[in-house]
């Protein structure tokens, strides 16, 4: 049986760029203490994750823009956040990627009976219910805490938007919710009324805050009654607003000027322009 070799010991040249473990060397060197990066050294579980919402961000950004050449890219650089993690789980002895790999194998086998089991199932419906389900047996089997509440097991680190629509989706399940779209649209109009009334100076800072909350959540909750995903949306709307404007800039460089107060007038007519033009 040959030798491992030492990570310190690792030439690019010899490594198969198309194989995981060729990863997982060029991890391990970047890890290692003597001839490692100082970056990568310094790195722990909790500096690395702000990095890694960034790159899956990245991947959605990618597949929204339907490239798929940056979408190979921004996968890699997802695949290396998890890696890492798994080289510094093994640092400390608690797990590997090999770990990484086999739960994840092992979980998507065990919900999934209907494909590698006997199981059968009637509709996507039927498909949802097993899975979470399961999730409850294998959280009880763990010794976690059972869910007292349909709302348990939202993670609250997740985008509030993406939080909201999971939260109403929980609690329509058990028919708490709204049957048509137009009683969101009225509960919008609603929120929005009582925005209104905390336009005043004299407006409680924190209620401003309350209300516009409310008026968030009702939008969601619209989105989702259309079967629109509301963080993709808004993420969209974003992109049109950077590429409408950035528009608007050009429109003004050509002319001598730049975005300012003073143009303000004529910033609004190359907006409905540069809208009309379909940017």
């Amino acid at each position: 049986m040959s030798k491992k070799p030492h990570p310190a010991d690792l030439d690019a040249r010899t490594l198969d760029p198309h194989q995981i473990d060729s990863l997982l060397a060029v991890v391990a060197r970047l890890r290692d203490p003597e001839r490692g990066c100082p970056w990568d050294l310094e790195q722990s579980f909790r500096s690395i994750l702000p990095y890694t919402l960034e790159e899956a961000y990245e991947v959605a950004e990618a597949i929204e823009m339907d490239d798929m050449a940056e979408l190979c890219e921004e996968l890699g650089d997802l695949l290396f956040q998890v890696a890492i993690y798994a080289r510094m789980a093994e640092e400390q002895g608690d797990f590997d990627f090999g770990d990484v790999v086999a739960s994840i194998s092992s979980k998507m086998i065990r919900r999934h009976p209907h494909v590698f089991g006997d199981a059968e199932v009637a509709s996507e419906e039927e498909v949802r219910e097993n899975w979470e389900a399961m999730k409850a047996a294998e959280r009880e089997a763990k010794g976690k805490r059972l869910r007292i509440s349909v709302l348990d097991g939202v993670a609250q680190a997740l985008p509030a938007l993406v939080r909201a629509e999971k939260l109403q989706k929980r609690a329509a399940r058990v028919g708490f919710d709204w049957d048509d779209p137009q009683d969101v649209a009225d509960k919008v109009r609603e929120e929005l009324a009582e925005s209104e009334q905390t336009f005043t100076e004299q407006a409680d800072a924190n209620q401003r805050v309350h209300e516009v909350g409310d008026l968030l959540f009702s939008c969601v909750n619209l989105a989702r009654h259309l079967g629109v995903d509301a963080e993709h949306a808004l993420r969209a709307a974003n992109h049109r607003f950077e590429r409408r404007f950035q528009r608007v800039e050009v429109c003004l460089r050509a002319s001598g000027k730049a975005p300012d107060r003073a143009y303000r007038d004529e910033m609004e007519r190359l907006w409905e322009t540069v809208k009309n033009e379909g940017y």
